[in-house]
């Protein structure tokens, strides 16, 4: 099996461009089976969740082919069939999309119930609500689901929660579905307005994305086209991060700043010193980290996906910070692994109560998610002596080569293979010794 070992880094410098948005490409991908013609995308992450898509693209007819030049080329028109493979829908959660950008093609769509990161709890019920409005009936079985509708027809949609999952899903249905839909409370978050974009620009009629208030007026076809997939903002926030914990100085290119505003807001109150370009961010180290106050929203608030790494960048603010995750509030698997590296970090609820400052030491830990993953790295990059990551499948999910990017600004890291059997053992012990 595959590891990662660190060793504490010294000042961090150098840059970072940053990859394509991996929930954007998620998301783009599924919406291409609406299109009647070829669409070209560039920016699409070479990580395991895209080979997944990929998988299920050829599955059901529709060819993804990467170019040398890394842009892939999706062509719907040879789809001929709405039955999503159960297992391979079930190993990530955006494999929901399919409903809404098959439903109106074929009025029937068969699929697995949504994997990927485990947070206990990440419910589906706003996706029913809206399909449901629109026309939609859902039959459950076991281990998938059927969704059809013989016609879909627009609604005035108000979704209980903010979700751009059930956002998005609910707005790819109603581009093909009979006169207008209103999605109301919907989600702001850049990859939402990314898919409006690209459909509008293929002959969509979508208004309001990025506000509250979306609306769709349903079209008779979907051409196809040329569309750049948003940077990754998530990957860039932890990038800025990695200076705070060990110092020096990080540059983001290939960025758009205006989608890390409460990112940088939150990274400079905590004492970190932040340039903007047109394209690029800097966050410089001022040698003093201050403790904060941290709450998780949806966009445009701070972002859950950052909430980990954010983490290991508290332990080393000196006095005591809290984090309380309103998105997922069982998102702290990555603290368990932290303790045993010394953190001090004590857990009420929701919320984490972080008292930085307390020597970290390397240890045996598990990146349980992408975002953990992140967290762990950070964290070694602060600790005295090896850190050792296992589960690095999960981070190879949301980045296309981890090591190289964090090895270009100055990290010591790097990819080994050991026994599984000895790995666990080294895990267990770890765990004893916390």
């Amino acid at each position: 099996m595959n590891i990662i070992r660190l060793e504490r880094s010294g000042p961090l410098h150098g840059s970072v461009k940053i990859q394509g948005s991996k929930n954007s490409s998620l998301s783009l991908m599924a919406a291409c089976c609406l299109c009647e013609d070829p669409v070209t995308l560039s920016g699409v992450p070479d990580i395991y969740d895209i080979r997944v898509i990929e998988e299920i693209a050829s599955d059901i007819g529709m060819t993804a082919q990467r170019q040398e030049n890394g842009d892939m080329i999706l062509d719907p028109r040879s789809i001929h069939s709405a039955n999503i493979d159960k297992a391979k829908s079930s190993s990530y959660r955006a494999s929901y999309y399919f409903i809404g950008a098959l439903l109106a093609r074929f009025g029937k769509v068969s699929i697995g119930f949504p994997g990927g990161d485990n947070f206990v709890s990440r419910p589906i019920d706003q996706h029913l609500k809206g399909l449901k409005a629109m026309g939609a009936t859902f039959t459950f079985h076991e281990d998938y689901y059927v969704v059809e509708a013989k016609k879909l027809t627009g609604a005035d949609i108000y979704f209980d929660t903010i979700t751009s999952g059930a956002t998005i899903n609910c707005m790819l249905a109603a581009v093909l579905a009979e006169g207008r839909t209103v999605l109301r409370g919907a989600a702001k978050d850049p990859e939402v307005v990314d898919t409006a974009i690209m459909l509008n620009e293929f002959g969509a009629n979508i208004s309001g994305a990025g506000t509250d208030t979306i609306r769709i007026t349903g079209v008779k076809h979907i051409e196809g086209g040329h569309h750049t997939v948003i940077p990754d903002r998530l990957i860039a926030g932890s990038f800025l991060m990695s200076a705070g914990v060990a110092g020096g100085s990080v540059t983001v290119t290939d960025v758009i700043p205006d989608h890390l505003g409460s990112c940088i807001a939150k990274l400079t109150e905590i004492g970190l010193h932040i340039e903007y370009g047109d394209q690029s961010i800097t966050a410089s180290s001022t040698g003093k980290l201050k403790a904060t106050r941290v709450r998780t929203a949806m966009y445009p608030g701070f972002a859950t996906d950052l909430q980990q790494p954010l983490t290991a960048l508290l332990t080393q603010a000196r006095g005591r910070s809290i984090i309380n995750e309103k998105i997922y509030p069982h998102r702290f698997q990555h603290v368990a692994q932290l303790r045993r590296m010394g953190a001090d970090i004590e857990m009420r609820g929701s919320a984490a109560f972080i008292r930085g400052g307390a020597p970290l030491k390397g240890s045996w830990v598990h990146a349980s998610d992408i975002r953990a993953g992140t967290c762990l790295i950070l964290a070694g990059m602060a600790a005295e002596g090896i850190t050792t990551i296992t589960g690095v499948e999960h981070i190879e999910r949301g980045y296309e080569d981890a090591i190289r990017a964090f090895r270009s600004i100055g990290a010591t890291i790097r990819l080994e293979q050991v026994d599984a059997a000895q790995a666990e053992e080294k895990l267990r012990i770890s765990s004893i010794q916390q």
